[in-house]
């Protein structure tokens, strides 16, 4: 008996069945199914449109799966890691697959964007082939300061161990790490524990230091980069006050009577003084402009809302990232980073992967409505969305022509549903 693949390749099917099939909705296997939806996205003029939208919110697990297994055909694995249509979830596997061609991954490294080439970097077949490697030097979208550090790995096993912490490396403290606060401009550095508010020794310190370790590779990588925030610097000052921070950085360092002078008066016992939003943000900023890489990692995972608000528009995607992993963050705070453009698309994207902040209805509104969402995240999450909201997404113009017609076909499907129900 035939597989459905074959009678499509054939033109052997009505075209009811050729509608469902582009939908994902035939009863076959999952990799037959990705198999037959790749055909018609890139053979069939008629149904390959609907088919592209179906393989972009496929899902993650079964389309890893496939992107994973040597024995998927030759043509799904060149559809996956076209740059087309690539969906970094699924990049690892492919990296790894020893079925997906050498040709196809430098033709991904030369034109990748730069999420895709730190994943790509970061891959063991890619360290170990000089052709890739020679690719990705050439892609404008590598730093300049990373182009040293690609290199071909010769002894791989000491590459793995350092990976995971066994072997020593400057980027993983030998000593535990506390949270560092300012003193002053270059004074130095004491640990936060002896400024902070009470309640924050429930923050172990070891998923820091687990964070760091697993992301050893990143942080060294990243080096000593300063804290770049995305959208600009001074964004988050009300006028004026940035010439005080620049006042306050490049001041030379006072002398201990000199602090003592100028030491304000304290309040009143019993009396807490409350800063304004600005100038506890201005503070705040202060503060992170003075961290390295690790410092500003510790105070995205134990700092405050505020300052968890600014290092969220880190550019550099690991300090942004451990926001995410921050015990204290709150639902309300998730809320807002997902509405946000001037963040990197990998908080974006790790927003969903996280069960607590996927199930928060706001939080997939949110992001389907932000235009820097990711294509392929915005596909896979308008299917949870209510009536109302796909009406209202279906006309946004900020929003992705893709996301706008998926979200429009949605909303009459559920109005012919709610129709035929009543």
């Amino acid at each position: 008996m035939p597989r459905m693949i074959d009678l499509i390749r054939v033109s052997a099917l009505p075209s009811n069945v050729m509608q469902a099939a582009s939908k994902g909705s035939l009863s076959v296997p999952a990799n037959e199914m990705i198999e037959i939806l790749v055909y018609l996205a890139t053979h069939n003029k008629i149904f390959g449109q609907q088919a592209q939208l179906t393989l972009a919110g496929w899902d993650e697990v079964a389309s890893r799966a496939v992107a994973a297994d040597p024995n998927t055909a030759k043509e799904v694995l060149d559809y996956m890691v076209s740059a087309k249509n690539l969906r970094p979830a699924l990049l690892s596997a492919l990296l790894e697959n020893t079925s997906v061609s050498q040709q196809a991954l430098v033709d991904l490294a030369e034109s990748a964007s730069r999420d895709i080439v730190e994943i790509m970097q970061g891959s063991e077949r890619v360290r170990k082939s000089a052709v890739i490697l020679e690719a990705l030097k050439g892609n404008p979208h590598v730093p300049p300061a990373k182009l040293d550090t690609m290199q071909v790995q010769e002894e791989p096993e000491h590459a793995l161990a350092a990976a995971a912490g066994a072997t020593a490396s400057p980027a993983i403290p030998a000593v535990p790490v506390v949270l560092v606060h300012e003193s002053s401009a270059t004074g130095p550095l004491l640990p936060l524990s002896s400024v902070e508010q009470p309640g924050e020794d429930d923050i172990l310190d070891e998923d820091i230091l687990s964070y760091l370790s697993e992301h050893a590779g990143e942080i060294s990588a990243e080096g000593n980069k300063e804290f770049q925030p995305i959208g600009g610097f001074y964004d988050e000052f009300v006028p004026g006050s940035d010439k005080d921070v620049l006042e306050s950085e490049t001041a030379p360092p006072s002398t201990s009577s000199e602090k003592t002078a100028a030491a304000p008066k304290k309040a009143p016992a019993g009396k807490k003084q409350h800063l304004s939003h600005e100038e506890e943000r201005g503070s705040a900023l202060q503060k992170i402009s003075k961290l390295d890489i690790k410092g500003r990692i510790q105070l995205a995972m134990k700092g405050t809302k505020e300052e968890r608000s600014l290092l969220v528009r880190d550019g550099t995607k690991v300090v942004a990232l451990a926001v995410l992993e921050s015990p204290k963050i709150s639902d309300a705070e998730v809320e807002r980073f997902a509405t946000q453009k001037n963040v990197l698309e990998a908080v974006l994207r790790a927003i969903p992967m996280k069960r607590r902040f996927v199930k928060n209805y706001a939080v997939v509104r949110n992001l389907t409505f932000n235009p820097r969402t990711p294509l392929d995240v915005s596909l896979s999450l308008i299917k949870h969305l209510l009536i109302t909201d796909l009406r209202h997404l279906s006309g946004n113009k900020e929003v992705s022509e893709t996301v706008r017609k998926l979200a429009l076909k949605m909303f009459k499907q559920k109005l012919e549903s709610g129709s035929k129900r009543s």
